[in-house]
């Protein structure tokens, strides 16, 4: 038996909160640490294989075992399967014992007991007859629009959503009755699934859980890392000059605080980790030695100041997350055992035969062909993808008070930023949670140290009045948005990435115009969803932009 830890509950408290961004139910959280410790669960889908980016909730796990708390790690294999069967069962009972493994594995690596950590799956529990009633009690009590409201930032959403999606957030509520635990921890993008527990949980009858949130950090080489894209991702088995070589790819701008995933690993991994409030960036002494800071802020200052240049930031964080993955990668090295599951679980990571290798070859040179088709493709509104997407959120550019930083799902598996030059033209509120249209396939372009990946459409009237374009209500985020007479399936589909050097949008511009009845148009013609036109609020014959 695990030894109770030393810890006030004050101390417990403090110490598993840190770092959150928020808590709902704190006060509920005092009261249990006054009498027992905390039992809490986090869960995870088995899909893709876990990066490096998994060590920022290991590290608030590892926080939560320190103070004493009773965890439990869910591996969510049902909802794994619901997520659009993107694995069959005989993958993801292999998945489940991979990621066993790996999180096993990192918790090593920081140095933490997992004396009263236990794995569970959620297919040992949630196949039994009493969870199944309690999935239909809830759906007597569920509104079709909370369900889907629910899962808005986690659950892929498109036109006409499957009923999985829909049942996604109430097996996730469900789970806190079942593993009876007092809270559940997860990223904040799971605030409106938390929020549903809390709502509907009494409805059958059962307790409201404490909800602790981690905030959405930055992906280390830059954006939000992907399982599913291997170039977004430090996977946890990267050798260290692969390591080496995608942080030195990391967007890293000197000066810039905000949008700085090298920073943000080093506020919620690499200082937490270590158990010291200082970090130490190591340099030659030709190079000035090395640079010692008293705690983060002192670091990320120092930074803003552009008195620490990326490249000795990109160097100390690729030692630090090296030494963190060097017994992780030697397990596997030293076990044909652990390599053989991991080929099973992910066949996909077996290296390519030659016959694979030459379609691998074949598949890179299809984007040059797609261009070389462009090219000689009519100029017309057909080359462009607008897409419906909705502002999951957005805030002023750290560094322009005239630049919105907005993050819009475009039915993406991840949403994209896009920056946008709407300050001071349509109010901040107006921006946050609305469906808009979106020019998807322009060349990404860093404006002001943020990299933008589409463009909000506006109409804009003589005087500079902006208005968002706004596309029927009852649209889903990735909708297309199209011109009759233009189809893609006429016309063939979107430029991949519009050529700059081409000016195809230029060319195209000056025939998008709001219409007499404030519909946007393209030579007179107005724009269309599945669901409608896609029109201005206000605005009537005025330029699309």
């Amino acid at each position: 038996m695990a030894a109770a830890s030393p810890l006030s509950a004050d101390e417990k408290f403090s110490l598993i909160t840190r770092n959150l961004q928020e808590t709902l139910g704190a006060e509920p959280l005092k009261k249990v640490l006054e009498e027992r410790d905390l039992k809490v669960y986090w869960g995870t889908a088995t899909t893709g294989r876990p990066h490096v980016a998994y060590f920022v909730p290991m590290c608030k796990i590892a926080d939560f075992l320190r103070a004493g708390c009773k965890v439990t790690i869910l591996f969510a294999d049902l909802h794994a399967y619901l997520d659009n069967q993107k694995a069959p069962w005989e993958l993801l009972k292999l998945r489940v014992q991979y990621y066993e493994v790996i999180i096993k594995s990192m918790l090593e690596s920081i140095g933490v007991s997992t004396d009263k950590l236990e794995f569970i799956r959620g297919t040992s529990y949630q196949l039994s007859e009493k969870y199944i009633l309690d999935v239909f009690r809830l759906s007597t009590t569920v509104t079709q629009h909370d369900a889907k409201k629910a899962g808005a930032e986690v659950v892929k959403q498109v036109e006409h959503p499957l009923l999985s999606g829909l049942l996604y957030p109430g097996l996730q509520a469900l789970d806190e009755e079942y593993l009876d635990v007092d809270a559940q921890f997860g990223g904040v993008d799971q605030r409106k699934i938390f929020t549903y527990a809390e709502k509907y949980l009494p409805q059958l009858g059962y307790k409201k859980r404490i909800h602790m949130m981690n905030p959405m950090v930055p992906g280390l080489t830059g954006g939000k890392m992907s399982s599913s894209d291997a170039d977004s991702k430090i996977d946890m088995l990267d050798t260290a000059e692969d390591v080496k070589k995608k942080i030195r790819k990391a967007f890293c701008e000197e000066g810039n605080v905000a949008e700085n995933g090298v920073l943000m690993f080093v506020k919620y991994v690499l200082i937490p980790i270590s158990g010291r409030e200082e970090f130490v960036i190591e340099r030659q002494e030709k190079h000035g030695g090395n640079m010692t800071f008293e705690n983060y802020q002192a670091l990320e200052d120092a930074f803003a100041k552009k008195e620490v240049y990326p490249l000795d930031l990109k160097n100390a964080v690729t030692i630090a997350l090296n030494k963190l993955m060097d017994p992780i990668r030697a397990k596997f090295d030293n076990s044909a055992e652990l390599t053989e599951l991991l080929h099973s679980a992910y066949p996909e990571s077996k290296k390519a035969a030659p016959a694979e290798a030459k379609a691998a070859a074949k598949s890179a040179k299809a984007p040059k062909q797609q261009a070389a088709k462009a090219a000689d493709r009519a100029v017309d509104v057909s080359r462009l993808d607008f897409r419906v997407g909705r502002i999951v959120s957005a805030a002023m550019h750290p560094e322009a008070d005239k630049l919105y930083v907005e993050s819009v799902d475009v039915g993406e598996a991840e949403p994209r930023t896009v920056v946008s030059g709407l300050a001071g033209k349509v109010p901040l509120e107006e921006m946050q949670g609305r469906l808009a249209v979106l020019l998807c396939n322009l060349k990404p372009v860093n404006m002001r140290g943020v990299k933008s990946h589409a463009m909000v459409m506006c109409a804009v009237s003589e005087d500079g009045t902006t208005d968002v374009l706004t596309p029927p209500a009852d649209c889903a985020p990735g909708d297309r948005v199209f011109v009759p007479g233009f189809e893609h399936e006429k016309c063939g589909e979107p430029d991949q990435v519009l050529n700059p050097k081409k000016k195809v949008f230029e060319q195209i511009q000056p025939d998008l115009r709001t219409l007499e009845d404030k519909t946007a148009g393209y030579k007179g013609i107005p724009w269309q969803t599945a669901k409608g036109p896609v029109v201005s609020l206000s605005l009537s014959d005025a330029v699309i932009r």
